[in-house]
């Protein structure tokens, strides 16, 4: 068994290096190794120390390399270090779907409560104990890596176990975009309403991402009015308030901000060692007080870069068959530099990930070249700039050769309805997006 797994391994380990840095890959993905193999799904085996983390955050990246060195319908499934397949094994494949993909250690019991958070987990619990009753929409806002998603998937989790049968539908704006393009291209929007309208409770994550997206916004507007008219529960998150959304139609930002608008804050010291230590015993972590303290008081930005931290500094110290020390932290944490997790990515680090997909140099991207593929991948570039840098849009077009305003809006416009014509561009659009979001 194994010599007919190796071959198949070495080319999906040899995707998933084009895909992240070198010390990432060593850190996470290295130390898996492919347990079996059942039609089209891969059965991945990862150690108990990174296990979650990888579920967590590399899921995605395995598939996407499954997908190009397995099969293009390649499933994948983290599974631990005692599975062995069977030969009549049946066990159930582990997708990332574009919806429903509730993680189920998002919970309300796993949440760390803080003065920050106290108000946005209240009031997420109401909504999953009295979905269309206690704040309708509900509207989570906040920098990312805080924890909207968690409280999202929290109360689907909820719903789902003691909803008594309400079904919950989850996705993010983007997944409800491709999945609005290919009902589109696929001329059958109605199976594409009835799943996202005829849902108990809709979960949808990073509102802020519909800028622009004009299609996608008009059929958000009416899926929100029929599920709020009719009593269901909507609940969304977003980097900013509904005030601050100001790239999206005001008719749907009007809508957003008729319920409850809450806000999470970064937590404070005490808060970050009682989530640090929590996930140290969720992951059967041996983290001593002092490393948590280290750890604690270094990064200070977000939730998910103080768990990211304790999950490097004791992968780095288990490969080297060390005990994870403060010192261990301090040289590890230096070595990184800032922290970067909860940063928004530089318009040169966009310019970078772009040109590298096309197949182009920065340098081609912001010169005066009107070939297709290089206007194609410039107008990406800038839209994904518009997106994620925070950058205004006169300071994004002196980034890219000195382009004045007008032309950067007009990309932006011309890039937002391509996607919603376009899936395979859609797609593209979005691994660039999940490639930027783990620079750090």
């Amino acid at each position: 068994m194994r010599d007919q797994l190796e071959p198949i391994w070495d080319r999906i380990r040899t995707e998933m290096r084009r895909d992240v840095a070198d010390f990432k890959f060593h850190i996470w993905l290295d130390p898996l190794e492919l347990a079996g193999v059942e039609g089209e799904t891969l059965y991945v085996r990862a150690p108990d120390h990174i296990r979650t983390w990888v579920r967590d955050r590399y899921l995605p990246l395995v598939r996407d390399a499954a997908a190009r060195g397995y099969s293009p319908k390649a499933t994948v499934q983290i599974v631990d270090e005692q599975w062995q397949q069977s030969a009549s094994s049946t066990a159930p494949v582990e997708q990332v779907t574009a919806a429903n993909s509730l993680n189920p250690k998002y919970t309300f019991e796993q949440f760390v409560i803080g003065k920050g958070s106290r108000f946005a987990h209240a009031a997420a619990l109401s909504v999953a104990e009295l979905p269309g009753q206690a704040y309708n929409p509900l509207f989570i806002h906040g920098r990312p890596g805080l924890g909207k998603t968690h409280l999202l998937h929290a109360i689907g989790n909820y719903v789902q176990r003691h909803g008594s049968g309400l079904s919950v539908r989850y996705a993010t704006v983007e997944q409800f975009t491709n999945e609005f393009v290919d009902a589109v291209r696929a001329r059958d929007t109605q199976s594409f309403k009835e799943r996202f309208r005829g849902v108990d409770v809709l979960l949808l994550d990073d509102v802020q991402f519909l800028a622009d997206k004009a299609r996608t916004e008009e059929e958000l507007f009416h899926t929100f009015n029929e599920l709020h008219d009719s009593g269901r529960q909507l609940v969304m998150t977003s980097d900013r308030s509904p005030a601050e959304l100001k790239d999206i139609a005001d008719r749907l930002g009007e809508r957003f901000g008729s319920g409850l608008v809450v806000a999470v804050e970064p937590p404070d010291f005490h808060v970050r060692r009682a989530i640090l230590e929590k996930r140290a015993r969720l992951d059967s972590v041996d983290a001593s007080p002092d490393l948590v303290s280290e750890i604690a008081g270094r990064v200070t930005t977000s939730v998910r870069a103080l768990e990211a931290a304790l999950i490097q500094v004791v992968a780095y110290a288990s490969l080297r068959g060390e005990q994870p020390t403060p010192d261990i932290a301090r040289k590890l944490l230096d070595k990184l530099g800032p922290d970067r997790r909860s940063a928004k990515p530089s318009v040169e680090d966009v310019l970078t990930a772009t040109a590298s997909l096309y197949g182009l140099t920065s340098k081609e991207l912001v010169a005066r070249d009107r070939r297709p593929v290089v206007a194609q991948a410039r107008k990406v570039a800038i839209y994904l700039s518009r997106e994620l840098t925070g950058k205004s849009l006169p300071e994004i077009g002196r980034r890219l050769g000195g382009r004045d305003h007008s032309t950067i809006l007009a990309a932006v416009r011309s890039l937002s309805g391509d996607i919603e014509r376009d899936s395979e561009l859609a797609q593209a659009v979005d691994k660039l997006k999940r490639q930027l979001a783990t620079l750090a």
